[in-house]
């Protein structure tokens, strides 16, 4: 279940006679911070408590409610029959235990929380986010008029200790409540809920329909020249909220900072940069979005840029910016900052440029009052890749400059899925742990093809209702060149299997696309993905081939750098194993976390077949119900 479910009454119960905590944690299957059970025990006990006192003890309490499509828990959901119109009511309450909070530097998003590090989130603009992202994808709010309601509830303040709260305009989705408003706060839970059971409204939410995620390239264009067409949550909107307001502090202040974006895939770090683009677009100020990949900064352009000179003109290349004035832009985002190199230089750099080189870092910060950098440190494959947190951070202090770093922790990918990427961390040794079994957690679908064939005609099925579909694989094969009657070769080749890679260069062969578009263009199915098309896109679902460069032996994932194909490798003297090792694990990482919805696997290795077969057992299938896909429209966020 993606909540801990109890009427108001019951609630109250379990939280006076101790067991509250326990009951949830089993519920939500994973265990949790000693921080995070006081916190339970403490706020639902007054929730429950006011619920009782207001009258509404049959009212549905969802606790820990876990978002569609996301791995984000929103601390209680209210379900049950509103007083006027006898129609499902549901009204979100964000639980704070804040006694004093001050507005962030004259901000009214951003706010200071004591003994917290950093600027938080106002807690309006928070739980007023958790209910259009409701609206966006669940069914039966469709076609509502006031579907959800939300409110900040900070039972342990008082109005003067958190005052600059309510300089923030309220709405319906974004009130706030403080210990001192307790007596407004219960008329306000009895003016959405009647005195009657709210188990069936419950029922309904619960298995409400599913709306496929937005897909970042279908509405990159709009999203550039309109409005938000992408609902940010918690750190994603902290991100965004302090990027902005860094741009203004520079622009008052002269005050150049440096802010640093960290999360894993999916976690919804191109939609910030682009959400961030498009906002400073609006505004006219001087902003650029970079990348390290052709593929994906060429599918930018395509998409986001569509029919505007001037939005093409956005996107570019970390090596981009050798000889750019210095702060001569307000923001510079760095997105898929990991594959930051040590240098900009390449093979067609004038000899003169060559001998001036700086740390490609030091162009990048020096080109901007804000530079912006997203990044997630598992995702680095290619040798010379030295973006991390550390790295970007250390190199601003050492500059005198201020750093914002912010972590995203939720999961947007791979159905919300947490547990699914945590089983794909340990499987590859990335994260200190050992390979466990995968279960299922009716979030997302994990199957192992016993061939290759299999897996294309289960791909292949998902393609033709309109779902998206891909196989990618680990670099073990030849790539070789089209043929002279613009044919592409099958090189990626197991037993009697065998299809080509992706185009190699930005033109078409045939019917199959670019390389920079094998992951968005339908045509791209039917051809194998390199890491290096696939990486920073998703699809809904994803086959990967494990090939002879990754197997498991005395039970273990154990890499063999000589099966590689991949030029990068070829050399011991610029490539130790050990980082041959990492690479491989990387590229595979990035490989398994592209679907949105499933992952098909299948190893050219017997041995490693056995190995996955015996870690792949599954008791949960996936349980999300999806509304069916428009024909041509991306299924993924």
């Amino acid at each position: 279940m993606s909540a801990f479910r109890s009427s108001a009454e019951g609630l109250l119960r379990l939280a006076t006679n101790g067991t509250l905590a326990d009951r949830i944690v089993e519920h939500i299957g994973h265990a949790v911070s000693p921080g995070e059970r006081r916190s339970w025990e403490r706020s639902l006990a007054v929730l429950g408590q006011d619920l009782a006192d207001a009258g509404l003890g049959q009212v549905e309490v969802l606790v820990e409610y876990q978002l569609p499509l996301t791995s984000k828990r929103v601390d209680v959901v209210l379900a049950g029959v509103h007083p006027k119109t006898a129609d499902d009511s549901y009204l979100i309450v964000e639980l704070k235990q804040w006694s004093q909070a001050e507005a962030y530097e004259g901000s009214d998003r951003l706010v200071l929380v004591e003994h917290a590090r950093g600027p938080r989130l106002h807690p309006g603009v928070q739980v007023g986010d958790y209910c259009e992202y409701l609206t966006d994808f669940l069914g039966i709010l469709d076609g509502r008029r006031a579907p959800v309601q939300g409110v900040a509830y900070l039972h342990n303040a008082m109005d003067r200790d958190v005052n600059d709260l309510f300089a923030r305009r309220p709405s319906e989705q974004s009130r706030i409540f403080t210990k001192q408003r307790r007596g407004q706060f219960l008329d306000h839970l009895r003016t959405h809920l009647a005195p009657a059971s709210g188990a069936a409204a419950a029922d309904r939410f619960l298995t409400s329909s599913v709306r496929p995620s937005k897909h970042l390239l279908t509405y990159a264009a709009q999203e550039l020249k309109e409005r938000h067409h992408f609902t940010l949550l918690d750190e994603q909107h902290l991100a965004y909220e302090l990027v902005l307001h860094a741009v203004e502090r520079a622009r008052a202040a002269d005050r150049k900072s440096v802010v640093v974006v960290a999360g894993g895939p999916g976690s919804g770090k191109s939609v910030i940069a682009l959400s961030v683009l498009g906002e400073l677009a609006r505004q006219n100020r001087a902003v650029m979005h970079a990348t390290g990949s052709r593929s994906f900064t060429q599918t930018l352009r395509r998409y986001a840029g569509r029919g505007s000179t001037r939005l093409k003109s956005l996107f570019g290349y970390f090596n981009s910016f050798m000889s750019a004035e210095r702060n001569g832009f307000d923001v510079l985002i760095c997105d898929e900052a990991h594959r930051i190199r040590e240098t900009s230089v390449n093979r067609f750099t004038p000899k003169a440029r060559r001998d001036k080189a700086r740390p490609q870092i030091d162009e990048l910060i020096a080109a901007a009052r804000v530079p912006v950098f997203l990044l997630d440190e598992h995702q680095v494959v290619k040798p010379g890749e030295l973006g991390n947190v550390e790295v970007i951070s250390a190199y601003a202090r050492q500059l005198g400059l201020e750093v914002e770093v912010v972590s995203l922790h939720d999961q947007f990918r791979c159905g919300g899925s947490e547990a699914y990427e945590q089983w794909v961390l340990d499987l590859l040794g990335l994260d200190g742990g050992e390979p466990t079994v995968w279960t299922g957690d009716g979030r997302f679908d994990l199957r192992l093809a016993g061939t290759p064939e299999e897996m294309e005609t289960f791909l292949a099925a998902k393609q033709a209702v309109g779902e998206t579909a891909r196989m990618s694989a680990g670099y073990c094969w030849p790539w070789s060149d089209p043929r002279p009657d613009d044919s592409l070769v099958p090189d990626v080749r197991v037993g009697g299997w065998a299809r080509p890679w992706n185009v190699k260069s930005d033109r078409s062969v045939g019917e199959a696309p670019g390389s920079a578009f094998w992951a968005t263009d339908p045509n791209g199915f039917g051809q194998v993905g390199c890491v290096y098309t696939a990486q920073g896109f998703e699809y809904d679902w994803s086959g990967v081939i494990i090939g002879p460069d990754l197997v498991a032996r005395n039970g273990r994932l154990v890499t063999r750098r000589d099966e590689s194909k991949d030029p990068a490798f070829r050399s011991r003297k610029s490539v130790s194993d050990d980082e041959a090792d990492r690479l491989i694990r990387n590229t595979y990482k990035v490989l398994l976390t592209r679907g949105m919805r499933g992952t098909i696997l299948y190893s050219t290795d017997p041995e490693t077949r056995e190995f996955l077969a015996d870690l792949i057992r599954i008791e949960r299938g996936l349980e999300t119900v999806y509304e069916p896909v428009a024909p041509g429209v991306f299924a993924q966020r």
